[in-house]
């Protein structure tokens, strides 16, 4: 497939809001329910509740604006750190962050993690609990060594990074090489959890087709224990979607830590 047309996340940008109401609304159309709101719920609940993976700091290095996998982790950090390299993604995130008029409403996300039976009051209780965690949206700048610099961020205990490598690396040799610039903004045993999909080449977001890397699980175990993480939890799961939105075949949620 050619994809020298193909935009880029993180070069380009997309319309942040478009983007959650095609894949992580709760519209009738909306056919990413399974895989892109319970995959990684299922998922990250499950690592969380092994109780393994704790600290003051967790930082989220995802695209767009989508914060439903963080609720599983807000009972088991202190301060949530999220970057982001689009201003029009930070703007989105913080509608929500910030209860503006107008900001997308995750509500059927949060029944996904209280249980459907979950009563008004639970549910507006944790969005307050994931907001009171989230102090800071920080841009970043995926090319740089900091990617926050000039400001330096404290030590994460664990990062968390959904679909982005899938959407802003070029090659394998990109892939490591942000696995690196992840590694060391972890402190030593530090976590590091990533989702993505596997068979992926590209996306649509409105009219305009953007580049994704294509991988399979065995790469992302190599470069994962070749950058010196072990790897602690991996779940793979077929494609269940219907749409010419995107093209991947599989999802894949990996957990690792950080050799001391």
């Amino acid at each position: 497939m050619d994809s020298s047309s193909h935009k880029h996340y993180h070069v380009h940008g997309f319309d942040s809001r478009k983007h959650l109401d095609d894949f992580f609304s709760d519209k009738s159309d909306m056919v990413f329910g399974e895989d892109a709101l319970i995959f990684p719920i299922e998922n990250l609940t499950n690592i969380f509740t092994r109780g393994h993976i704790k600290g003051d700091v967790l930082i989220d290095l995802s695209p767009g604006s989508f914060i439903h996998h963080l609720y599983a982790a807000n009972e088991f950090f202190q301060h949530i750190i999220v970057l982001k390299v689009s201003d029009r993604c930070i703007l989105e995130l913080k509608r929500w962050l910030d209860t503006r008029t107008g900001a997308f409403d995750w509500g059927h996300a949060t029944k996904l993690h209280v249980g459907i039976k979950g009563n008004s009051d639970q549910l507006q209780e944790k969005e307050e609990k994931l907001r009171s965690t989230i102090p800071h949206v920080v841009k970043c700048d995926l090319d740089k060594e900091n990617l926050t610099d000039p400001m330096v961020l404290p030590p994460a205990d664990c990062i968390i990074s959904v679909w982005l490598l899938d959407v802003i690396c070029k090659d394998e040799d990109d892939y490591r090489r942000y696995l690196r610039k992840f590694s060391r903004m972890l402190k030593p045993g530090g976590h590091l959890i990533l989702i993505g999909c596997l068979g992926y080449s590209q996306y649509i977001i409105g009219k305009e087709k953007f580049h994704a890397f294509t991988y399979d699980e065995g790469f992302v175990r190599k470069a994962l224990v070749g950058e010196g993480f072990v790897i602690d939890y991996c779940k793979v799961k077929k494609r269940t979607a219907v749409s010419d939105l995107v093209d991947y075949k599989d999802l894949i949620c990996l957990a690792a830590h950080k050799e001391k």
